[in-house]
C-alpha cells in the first residue's frame, strides 16, 4: 500500500564478470572497478525506475480497497460504569484500519503503536520521541495502514522479545506494506500485578492480560494460585480491571497503565526473567539516509535460488566481509509454499519455500556492506532492504 513515489530500497544490476568477489583481494583490478558500478540506490516507486525492481513476492503487493477510504469510522466502546476511577472517555480512542481522521499538522510528531493507552508499545513510543503524539490502534496492520495514508507519521511497532522469542505477524507485515525501518527501541519490560484501590494480591481469583505477558509472569501467578484469562493487550486488560468493578480481578500490566486507570500496583516487577527486553521497530514513509557516525544496523529479506548450501553461501557473504548479524528469521511464503525441485531419477521433489529476514550490524552507506548485498544477489531470487537505521544500545 505505498504512497506512489515513495522511495525504496532496491538493487540496480550491471553485468560483471564475478561479482561479489573483487571487493575480497588485496588488489583493486578491472573486477572491482565494475563491481562499483552495482549500486544500492533510492528509487521512486510507480515510475520508470520501477521497472527495474526484481521479482516481487506475492505479500509484497499493496492492495488499497475503495472501502479502506470512505467505510466507517470503527471505534471500539469503552464500558461504562461506576466503578471506574478515570474518565475513561477522555482516552485517545484506538484508529481502526479504516478511520481516515484528519493528520498531523506538523507541529509534532505523530506516532502510531498498537493497543491502548498505557500500553508497552507506547511507552516505546514516548521512549524514541519524548514530546510525540501518541496514536492508539486495535489492530497492527491498521498502525502500518496509518502510516501510508498519512494519518500519523511513524509507527512503533513489536518485532521480538527475548524471553517470547519473536512476533511472526509484524515479520509478515513489513513485507506486505511498503514502509520503511528507521529506528529501534529496546525496551525493559516490568511486568506488574495490578487490582483496584485497597485490594491485596491474596484477593484476587483470577488476573488479566496478554498470553504473552501471563507466560512471562508464570511462576508468581502460579504461587498465589490465580486463574489466567487472556485479553488482547495488557492495557486493554487494566482498563476491563477498573471497568468491572471486581475485587477479586486483576491484570498484568505497566506502571503506566496503573496511572491511567486508577489502579494500584500490588506487586512489581513479577516476571520470571528480570532481563525481560522487547525490540521494536520505527516505521515511517521515507528511508533515512545511512550513515557511519554511529553503529547502524540494516535489515534485508531475501528468497533463494535451488541447490545445495545456496543458504550458507548466502551467509557467508557477510562472514567474509567482517559483517556481524544478530537476527535471522524465516516465514514460509504463503502463496508459493512449496517448490517443486526436479532432482532425481524418480521424478521431482517437494520442498518448502522460505522467506528469509536478516539483520546485520553496517550501515548501508558502508561499502562492504554494498558489496555483500551484491554478492547474495548471486543466490537470491528476491532481496529487498527494509532499512538502515541506527541501533538502539540502551535498554
Amino acid at each position: 500500500m505505498a504512497v506512489k513515489g515513495a522511495p525504496t530500497w532496491c538493487y540496480a544490476k550491471t553485468p560483471c564478470s564475478h561479482p561479489g568477489i573483487s571487493d575480497l583481494g588485496s588488489t583493486r583490478s578491472g573486477l572491482a572497478f565494475n563491481l562499483s558500478f552495482r549500486k544500492w540506490e533510492c528509487c521512486c516507486l510507480g515510475v520508470a525506475s520501477a521497472q527495474r525492481a526484481i521479482t516481487p513476492v506475492e505479500d509484497e503487493k499493496p492492495n488499497l480497497t475503495g472501502a479502506e477510504s470512505s467505510g466507517a469510522i470503527q471505534r471500539i466502546e469503552d464500558n461504562e460504569s461506576r466503578a471506574f476511577h478515570k474518565d475513561m472517555n477522555l482516552l485517545p480512542k484506538p484508529l481502526t484500519a479504516n478511520d481516515l481522521s484528519s493528520s498531523s499538522d506538523g507541529s509534532k510528531v505523530r506516532v502510531a503503536y498498537q493497543g491502548l493507552p498505557g500500553a508497552y508499545s507506547e511507552d516505546a513510543a514516548l521512549k524514541a520521541y519524548p514530546k510525540c503524539e501518541t496514536v492508539p490502534c486495535d489492530q497492527f496492520e491498521a498502525a502500518f495502514k496509518a502510516v501510508e495514508l498519512w494519518l500519523v507519521d511513524k509507527a512503533v511497532l513489536p518485532i521480538e522479545n527475548s524471553v517470547g522469542g519473536s512476533i511472526h505477524r509484524n515479520y509478515d507485515l513489513l513485507l506486505r506494506h511498503r514502509l520503511h525501518i528507521v529506528g529501534e527501541v529496546q525496551l525493559q519490560v516490568n511486568h506488574c500485578l495490578l487490582g483496584l484501590p485497597d485490594v491485596t494480591k491474596e484477593e484476587l481469583k483470577r488476573v488479566l492480560s496478554h498470553p504473552q505477558a501471563l507466560a512471562q509472569c508464570e511462576m508468581t501467578l502460579s504461587s498465589l494460585g490465580i486463574v489466567r484469562i487472556n485479553a488482547d493487550d495488557s492495557a486493554l486488560a487494566a482498563q476491563m480491571v477498573a471497568s468491572t468493578g471486581l475485587r477479586n480481578t486483576g491484570a498484568v500490566a505497566s506502571a503506566r497503565a496503573a496511572k491511567i486507570y486508577g489502579l494500584d500496583i500490588l506487586a512489581e516487577k513479577i516476571q520470571d526473567d528480570d532481563d525481560n527486553i522487547t525490540r521494536f521497530l520505527i516505521l515511517a514513509r521515507e528511508p533515512i539516509i545511512p550513515g557511519t557516525d554511529r553503529p547502524y544496523k540494516t535489515s534485508v529479506v531475501f528468497t533463494l535460488e535451488e541447490g545445495p548450501g545456496v543458504l550458507f553461501k548466502a551467509l557467508a557473504v557477510f562472514a567474509l566481509r567482517g559483517i556481524n548479524l544478530t537476527k535471522i528469521e524465516s516465514r514460509p511464503q504463503r502463496q508459493r509454499p512449496l517448490r517443486v525441485v526436479d532432482d532425481s531419477n524418480e521424478g521431482s521433489a517437494k520442498y518448502f519455500d522460505y522467506l528469509f529476514y536478516i539483520d546485520f550490524e553496517a550501515s548501508m552507506a558502508e561499502p562492504r556492506a554494498q558489496y555483500a548485498l551484491g554478492h547474495l544477489q548471486e543466490f537470491a531470487r528476491f532481496l529487498r532492504v527494509l532499512g538502515s537505521y541506527p541501533m538502539d544500545t540502551i535498554p
